[in-house]
């Protein structure tokens, strides 16, 4: 046997003409795009929680949202100021044009400073004027304008047919800049313009009154913000949580626990989620536990086979080179009229169990049990190119483990136990035999029949080969064996020489030692 398995030797790559491979290895350099989005990828997380994703876009719609209603209140309530101070404006200018138009055709100063100055009380006032309809200042109190009528005129804008408005810039007594609203209209004499009559406020209460409102829905807005962020972060946890859990229970099932299972009590999508998955996890573990007692009844190998390809089952079957090994008790038949049935299927239950270790620990398979006969095979369903070594070290085993078992059942005052075992390799046919209606997988052919008759002219304690198998270079440097007799076997014209295969090399003997007190160690076997 080589000393290591083909499996175990890495693969070799290919060579190839060395022009392909530079052109290869040219193609794969990355650009420097490609370089730039790997370096933004491997600086940002490798996975983003869908909480997190949640709760930003929910953040985002809350900000924009409340951004934008903010923005419409503090612009239909700076309008509304504005439109407030200007019907004010109208309604104070109106009423100066009104009081004054005797006063202008009359051409009486006094009266008419008089007017302006109680006019000029008015605290929201800063200066009242009343000018000839030539322009002439005829009364004025408070502040001035700094153009004279015609100019303010010109610079003004027209609010409707006979009221117009200008803002300005003026210095207050501690010449800090003082930003002023001064309202127009003509004074009016059958339709005769007498003169003009001017107030100027002063738009700080008008900049106050946006200024509190702008800092109230700002802090209105800034605490929705802050509300919403919280918000729309346990909004984000609680309706990621089924998610999760749908991420917990693919975990269980990779894990291949088919039994954990998700509460249904949600009537949505979510819902039709985990139904479905706990119904797929229903499947997943029917077919567990079909594929557990199927495995019982055929090898798991076999069976394993078999559940990844239901709708391929057919029969029939394909040649392979294998090795079969056939184990039984000697002189079952008059144990088993000696002994109560109980205790021989008790005693064929210990001993195919230790069989069935044995063929597990070197890669055979059971491939059935017939009465006390146990059919092993190496090399099927699964290639194994070394299955005419691990046949040998399975039947030396399987012999060294019967003789622990009767120092046991000899201290016991039991009878012992022998097996004999014959076994042989060469081409065989494995596959489906049977009907449509019930098969089985086995191995047939002229080499399974000889390994059949073979063991079945052993003696107990005994394995026995033919020549042509102790001599296969694959074994012929591992076996101990002495040539036993020449048999003649029905079917065959020439005698069979057989040998007895009596044990492996002193490492492997070693080896198998080990491994059988590993085994009836955790059988709780002295």
């Amino acid at each position: 046997m080589p000393q290591e398995h083909p499996q175990d030797q890495p693969i070799q790559p290919l060579q190839s003409d060395r022009r392909a491979t530079d052109h290869a290895t040219t193609a794969a350099v990355p650009t420097i795009l490609e370089r730039a989005k790997a370096f933004i990828v491997r600086l940002g997380p490798k996975q983003v929680p869908i909480a997190y994703k949640l709760a930003i876009i929910l953040t985002v719609l809350i900000v924009s949202g409340m951004g934008l209603l903010g923005l419409m209140i503090v612009s239909n309530q700076s309008n509304l100021l504005r439109a407030q101070i200007n019907e004010f404006g109208q309604t104070m200018v109106d009423h100066l044009a009104e009081s004054s138009k005797e006063l202008v055709l009359s051409d009486d100063i006094l009266s008419l400073m008089v007017l302006v100055s109680n006019l000029g009380k008015n605290e929201n006032v800063l200066g009242a004027v009343i000018y000839s309809h030539d322009g002439k200042v005829l009364g004025h109190s408070g502040r001035l304008p700094v153009h004279d009528i015609n100019k303010m005129y010109e610079l003004s804008s027209k609010i409707d047919n006979k009221h117009f408005a200008i803002e300005w810039a003026d210095n207050d007594e501690a010449n800090n800049s003082l930003e002023v609203i001064s309202f127009i209209t003509p004074i009016k004499y059958q339709n005769l313009i007498a003169g003009h009559a001017l107030i100027t406020y002063s738009k700080s209460s008008l900049s106050q009154s946006l200024h509190e409102t702008v800092r109230a829905i700002t802090g209105a807005t800034l605490f929705m913000i802050i509300l919403g962020i919280i918000t729309a972060f346990f909004a984000g946890k609680r309706l990621s949580r089924p998610i999760y859990d749908l991420m917990d229970a693919s975990r269980a099932i990779h894990a291949g626990d088919y039994t954990f299972r998700l509460p249904e009590h949600r009537n949505d999508e979510i819902g039709y989620l985990i139904s479905a998955y706990n119904t797929m996890a229903n499947g997943l573990l029917e077919k567990k536990q079909v594929e557990s007692a199927f495995s019982r009844f055929v090898s798991v190998k076999v069976a394993k086979q078999i559940m990844e390809n239901l709708d391929g089952v057919s029969l029939g079957g394909k040649r392979v080179q294998a090795t079969a090994l056939f184990a039984d008790i000697v002189g079952f038949t008059s144990m088993s009229e000696r002994l109560p049935a109980e205790e021989v299927a008790t005693l064929l239950n210990e001993y195919f169990r230790y069989i069935n270790m044995a063929s597990k620990l070197y890669h055979g398979t059971v491939d059935k049990y017939m009465g006390d006969c146990a059919m092993i095979v190496f090399g099927a369903p699964e290639e194994d190119k070394d299955h005419k070594f691990n046949a040998v070290l399975c039947a030396v085993m399987i012999q060294r483990m019967v003789d622990r078992l009767n120092l046991n059942r000899i201290q016991q005052s039991k009878e012992a136990i022998h097996f004999r075992i014959g076994l042989n390799s060469g081409e065989m046919l494995a596959g489906n035999m049977g009907s449509d209606e019930r098969m089985q997988y086995t191995v047939v052919g002229e080499s399974v029949n000889l390994a059949a008759r073979l063991h079945s002219c052993a003696e107990r304690g005994q394995v026995i080969v033919t020549d042509f198998f102790v001599k296969d270079p694959d074994v012929q440097w591992l076996v101990l064996a002495h040539r036993h007799k020449s048999i003649r076997l029905r079917g065959i014209t020439e005698p069979v020489t057989t040998y007895v295969l009596t044990d492996v090399k002193a490492e492997y003997s070693q080896i198998i030692n080990d491994q059988l007190d590993d085994m009836l160690a955790t059988q709780n076997v002295a």
